[in-house]
């Protein structure tokens, strides 16, 4: 494994709170500290505090994180602060996935139906790859962190390396890159395929994008070349080449026939405990799935066969992302509180869906084994390695196990937290009315939360016939879409963005001056402390901003939110005195497009099948990029397009 120290590049040194934070927490490692707790307020730069530790322990580490927004946000970021070192992004890798599944009171059986991410099914593959090769590695994960992934050492095992002048012949290359799961295709390279011609051999890895060429001179290779798959313009002549699998659930010959065996001694175990129809079942399936195995090495959801390719014995937790670190490494749980408790989730749920499937004879036993891990399994993980849980609202959980909780109180821009004023519920309509229009003066945006649907949509309306130009955002509006709605906030293409539990958290929005919170004293989990305290923190960026909340008494949710806000302006507003510091708004630049096509009139009907090709090109950078607001724009624009066409 490579040697490699990370290096962090900012244009900024930590202030206020981070110091302090980043010394503290560091001692801690260094100590050997099992857990720790940052607890950062929004706006506070947990994010460089974070980097910053990780510059100075020089450990691989991963950063988890409870849904692909945030864990998209995390990955943009490190990479720009780790240039010359490997970050790499680790989320389920469907666009859409429906699991497989029976409801026997309709006796309906649902096939499982997905479509694969092709590019983030390779950085899934990079990720696995850069772990095993190099120390320098930060790995950004969502909870697909925790769900059942093939052997790591087969995966190790079944890779093997290139040089030049290597002894070995085509035929031979040829049955390597076979057994590891590479697909022959001479008319279409893409990653994961091979085509051979003549003494030529190209590839691309499963977690890469350019070709690798192998040209031979007899029995030994002459010269391995890195090539850009478009152009075929050489990008780097290389000695040493090191091919890891095209999939990650990959099994030597031996070890598959040894798996073969052992399920077919589960499916005569089994078969004689079930009733007629559910053992035919199980029996045509089961050795349909067997037959493709045995011929070509995977089938159609080969990984609920994976405690016996594995070699697991009943009920052992399954081989997941973090058994790919070999090496004492670092965890960062960013928004804990929240992340935790996904974590607890995943396996009940899973676990309901599989035993019916069993108990009705579509799968085998052992397919039960294919989930993700229970919460006490990855607390025991989480007990061999240090551990830093990140959160403005750190839970008990967090808090009782850590040696040390850290607090970032002082943001770097010397901002306080907002007022936080309570309002009673009658005439609120009107008062909200009225403070969104004095924000809208300010050249600032709003915020409202609700608790429900019905009254989001409302509100909406109402604000709307009102003269505000408003919008609502609910959970049905995909990333992009929503990605895209906040930058039409930001750009005051509308000025009130109403929603429900979605404001919480994730919205970096320096404009927001105001944010009303609509049933403030109805108790729940939507305005319990925590979310209060993370609702409030939303308007943590703008130096004009204020909170009010609607409510007609003062709930303990709200006694506690108000005595933690106020406590944090008490510490912030001290900090500004003693060190003259002036507070002033984020200045956030919203990202444009470079090239803008708002009105597709002037465009010759001749020119839009090429526009439409270079778009399409533009928006698939986009894509690969992660940036999903410039991947949303170029879309809609090729749809005008297309639309004019048509």
């Amino acid at each position: 494994m490579k040697q490699e120290t990370f290096k962090l590049k900012a244009n900024f040194k930590p202030k206020g709170s981070q110091p302090e934070a980043i010394k503290k927490l560091v001692s801690g490692i260094n100590k050997g500290d099992n857990f720790q707790t940052l607890l950062g307020v929004t706006g506070s730069g947990k994010t460089f505090t974070m980097a910053n530790i990780i510059a100075q322990i020089n450990k691989p580490t991963i950063i988890l994180a409870h849904n692909k927004t945030l864990a998209s946000q995390l990955y943009n970021e490190f990479k720009d602060f780790f240039p010359d070192n490997r970050v790499e992004y680790f989320v389920s890798y469907y666009d859409y996935y429906q699991p497989e599944s029976y409801i026997p009171s309709k006796d309906q059986y649902i096939e499982k139906d997905s479509q694969i991410n092709a590019t983030l099914e390779r950085m899934r593959l990079a990720t696995t790859a850069s772990i095993s090769s190099r120390k320098d590695i930060i790995v950004i994960a969502s909870v697909s962190a925790i769900y059942g992934l093939g052997n790591p050492n087969d995966f190790i095992k079944m890779g093997f390396e290139l040089h030049k002048n290597m002894n070995i012949s085509r035929n031979e290359l040829l049955g390597k890159l076979v057994s590891a799961l590479y697909e022959r295709n001479d008319l279409e390279l893409m990653p994961g395929r091979f085509r051979a011609k003549g003494d030529t051999i190209d590839f691309i890895p499963g977690y890469g994008k350019d070709i690798i060429r192998i040209e031979f001179f007899g029995d030994s290779i002459e010269r391995i070349v890195e090539l850009e798959k478009t152009s075929l313009e050489v990008i780097e002549d290389l000695s040493y080449f090191f091919v890891y699998p095209a999939k990650h659930f990959v099994t030597p010959d031996s070890e598959l026939r040894k798996a073969i065996e052992r399920i077919k001694q589960e499916l005569e175990e089994v078969l004689p405990k079930l009733e007629m129809i559910e053992a035919h079942r199980l029996k045509q399936r089961t050795m349909y799935d067997l037959e493709l195995i045995e011929e070509t090495g995977s089938c159609k959801g080969i990984e609920n066969y994976s405690r016996h390719i594995d070699g697991r014995k009943s009920g052992e937790p399954p081989y997941c992302l973090l058994d790919y670190f070999k090496e004492d490494y670092l965890i960062f749980i960013d928004e804990s509180h929240q992340t935790l408790p996904q974590f607890r989730g995943m396996y009940k749920g899973d676990f309901s869906r599989k035993n019916t499937l069993v108990e009705y004879g579509f799968r085998l036993p052992s397919a039960i084994d294919n989930r993700p891990l229970m919460f006490e399994e990855f607390e025991k993980k989480m007990k061999k390695e240090q551990i830093i849980f990140v959160s403005a609202t750190p839970s008990e959980y967090e808090t009782s196990h850590s040696t040390q909780v850290v607090e970032q109180i002082i943001r770097p821009t010397g901002l306080i937290d907002p007022e936080v004023f309570i309002h009673p519920i009658k005439g609120q309509m009107e008062h909200l009315k009225k403070e969104v229009n004095a924000v809208i003066k300010k050249e600032n945006r709003a915020l409202v939360t609700t608790l429900t649907k019905k009254l989001a949509e409302e509100l909406t309306d109402y604000l709307a016939q009102q003269g505000i130009k408003t919008r609502y955002l609910h959970s049905e509006i995909k990333t992009l879409e929503r990605s895209e709605i906040i930058r039409e906030l930001r750009l005051g293409k509308f000025d009130c963005l109403v929603g429900i539990n979605l404001l919480r958290e994730g919205l970096d929005i320096p404009e927001v001056g105001l944010i009303g919170i609509l049933d403030a004293d109805k108790e729940g989990f939507l305005r319990d402390t925590r979310s209060l305290i993370q609702i409030i923190g939303r308007a943590a960026r703008n130096v004009d901003s204020k909170v009010f909340l609607y409510a007609d008494r003062e709930t303990d949710s709200i006694k506690n939110a108000l005595k933690e806000t106020a406590r944090r302006r008490t510490i912030q507003i001290k900090y500004n005195k003693d060190n003259n510091i002036t507070p002033q708004t984020i200045i956030k630049p919203v990202k444009e497009k470079e090239v803008h096509i708002e009105d597709v009139k002037h465009i010759p009907k001749s020119d839009i099948p090429n526009l439409i090709i270079e778009l399409e090109k533009d928006m698939q950078v986009a894509a690969d990029k992660l940036d999903f607001e410039e991947a949303i724009r170029q879309r809609n624009q090729i749809k005008k397009l297309r639309d004019k066409l048509l």
